[in-house]
């Protein structure tokens, strides 16, 4: 009797499975999305895959050009982080052994609490998507916890996601009927990025650059607090260009540049 060999399809986890969703809310290919944060296409297939565990900034920034709340992502990434450290070997030690039963029961319970937070992340994600889906009134969302960055640590990284908003100074700003364009820069932390406020429900692209290095996020016009790019890590603010393009016009301003707008 012959048989048929069976291959089973592979599975990806959570977070990977949400990461495919946000994705797929955006419209963008890989190579669009390489373009659009600080990460190569060939880092957006390892994470959207699960081949990778993705670093806390790419799930921020997918989460945010799809227009969604970051959170419920945050929870599974935080949830598979703790599960992958909770697996890991138990360090040897002199001690005397154990009875057999109870080793075995030891180590029945050992996986419990990353699985009870594994879950829980999951029912949040389900619950805010479907939530998202029928449409979720401004203010209502949930803020990721602040965080303290310094230098190239907060590469890529969304001030608001960080400490480094708390003492963050306007160095340059540019003004039209329909927004108004800052160049923020925190001296703690040794950043800047661009802020852009808009009048009404617009979507919006917000960029920073200096030299060769760019870095932009893009916003719909249903998410109303979107507002900034991802930081770029800087010892001055000179040199750095702030920009933003709303309703088809690119508005620009920075310390060495004539401020103004540009169509």
């Amino acid at each position: 009797m012959m048989r048929q060999a069976q291959e089973a399809a592979p599975s990806i986890g959570p977070l990977a499975a949400t990461l495919r969703e946000l994705r797929d809310r955006t419209g963008l290919s890989l190579a669009a999305l390489a373009t659009r944060t600080p990460y190569s296409k060939s880092a957006w297939h390892r994470y959207l895959t699960g081949a990778k565990h993705p670093p806390r900034s790419a799930v921020e920034a997918l989460a945010r050009l799809a227009g969604a709340d970051p959170a419920p992502a945050l929870a599974l990434w935080e949830a598979e982080g703790d599960d992958a450290a909770g697996q890991a070997p138990p360090v040897p030690t002199a001690s005397a052994p154990e009875p057999a039963g109870a080793s075995r029961a030891r180590r029945g319970r050992l996986p419990l609490l990353p699985a009870l937070t594994l879950l829980a992340a999951v029912t949040a994600v389900a619950t805010a998507l479907a939530t998202s889906s029928r449409g979720t009134a401004p203010g209502t969302r949930a803020e990721p916890v602040s965080q303290r960055c310094q230098g190239r640590s907060c590469q890529g990284e969304l001030p608001g996601a960080s400490a480094c908003a708390g003492d963050a100074q306007t160095k340059s700003a540019v003004s039209d009927a329909a927004y108004t364009v800052r160049l923020r820069w925190s001296p703690s932390c040794g950043t800047a990025w661009s802020q852009v406020r808009v009048r009404g429900a617009v979507a919006r692209e917000v960029s920073v650059r200096t030299g060769r290095d760019v870095l932009s996020a893009a916003y719909s016009a249903d998410d109303a607090r979107g507002d900034t790019s991802p930081m770029l890590a800087v010892s001055s603010p000179s040199g750095v260009e702030a920009c933003a393009e709303v309703n088809g016009k690119v508005a620009c301003t920075g310390l060495d540049a004539d401020p103004g707008s540009r169509p």
